[in-house]
């Protein structure tokens, strides 16, 4: 195509959009702008966001992201997919505790637990992340933008892993947030637990996707056959002899990015059972080792990977800000064990 083709980027940990619209152009389209074309095809949409979801990545011709001046010809397949998906079902709000770290008119910032799942979907239609947001934001008396308040998710975390995520409160925050993450001006930060001596600080590069062999977990292709580009860069906290207590610093935000990401070069993540981090992969096994590692496993039932740090652009004030959080008790306890086993193996 030509380079009104935009690179394709999406969403922290997470790869998933869900399409929205699907409109085939006639054969005797003439060409014409995607984002007019859109506009005389979808009810109640404007031009304004139409081009911020195509600045967003969010618009694709063909299955490819294009600018909004892309010209629409014959047959083309135009698709609009967002991070959320096509409700089917009645979004329900919920009372949660939700361990919010800043909010505004603009955005909330939270420190997500473990054992939550961000976004109602196949078999999670409540008690999700989103249901708690949803009930939050019933206590604010108007949206901009929005005649019903509608959580805004820009990015997410897995499942069990903790950490600060961002939220949109309005349409344009939503919009903007997403561009940062478009263009990789987010910094994210997460303290990762892995298996193995971590020698020197890298950088993991390779094509993240869905396997081959189980589609419910990513594999790494390096050469690029398959899967969205990914990088992941690393740098040494600590060595803890067995583990290596690690930070990792995301460009891209693919599924299970930095799990499958270290699994790769031989390090999965201390207590992930998706990605072979639930058993000995270092150590000498024996009676005691693998008696401290049961009790390990029972105190930390996930895997040890926290998103620790949080910076963006304020869509309102323009202002870099950067949020910390600390890590969870669970993960940090098992990290206090480590240092305690090898003191008694030194003695």
């Amino acid at each position: 195509m030509s380079d009104d083709v935009i690179t394709d980027e999406v969403l922290d940990e997470s790869e998933e959009l869900f399409e929205h619209h699907r409109i085939e152009a006639d054969p005797g389209q003439q060409p014409l702008r995607v984002d007019k074309f859109l506009m005389s095809r979808i009810a109640n949409i404007s031009r304004n966001k139409l081009q911020m979801a195509a600045n967003s990545g969010y618009i694709r011709v063909d299955g490819n992201s294009v600018k909004s001046n892309f010209k629409v010809r014959s047959n083309h397949v135009v698709t609009v997919e967002l991070p959320q998906p096509v409700y089917e079902f009645e979004l329900v709000a919920e009372e949660m505790d939700l361990n919010i770290v800043y909010e505004d008119d603009t955005v909330i910032v939270l420190n997500k637990r473990a054992d939550l799942v961000v976004h109602p979907g196949h078999g999670n239609y409540t008690g999700t992340l989103v249901n708690g947001i949803l009930h939050h934001l019933q206590n604010i008396p108007s949206v901009e933008g929005s005649p019903t308040p509608r959580p805004g998710l820009v990015h997410r975390l897995d499942k069990d892993t903790t950490g600060l995520m961002v939220l949109g409160k309005t349409e344009r925050s939503l919009t903007e947030l997403s561009e940062q993450f478009f263009e990789r001006t987010v910094e994210r930060r997460y303290h990762a637990l892995v298996w193995g001596d971590v020698s020197e600080d890298g950088t993991v590069e390779g094509h993240v996707g869905r396997s081959r062999s189980n589609r419910t977990v990513q594999a790494v292709y390096p050469e690029g056959d398959e899967g969205k580009h990914a990088v992941t860069h690393y740098r040494v906290l600590e060595r803890l002899g067995p583990v290596t207590l690690i930070e990792c610093k995301l460009e891209t935000g693919r599924t299970h990015q930095i799990r499958v990401h270290m699994q790769y070069i031989g390090h999965p993540l201390f207590g992930d059972p998706r990605y072979g981090g639930n058993i000995a992969v270092k150590g000498s096994p024996g009676g005691k080792y693998n008696s401290f590692l049961r009790n390990c496993f029972s105190i930390l039932t996930r895997q040890a990977l926290h998103a620790k740090t949080l910076g963006f652009t304020h869509p309102k004030t323009k202002k870099f800000i950067s949020f910390e959080s600390e890590v969870p008790s669970d993960m940090q306890e098992i990290i206090e064990k480590w240092k305690t086993y090898l003191e008694g193996i030194a003695k």
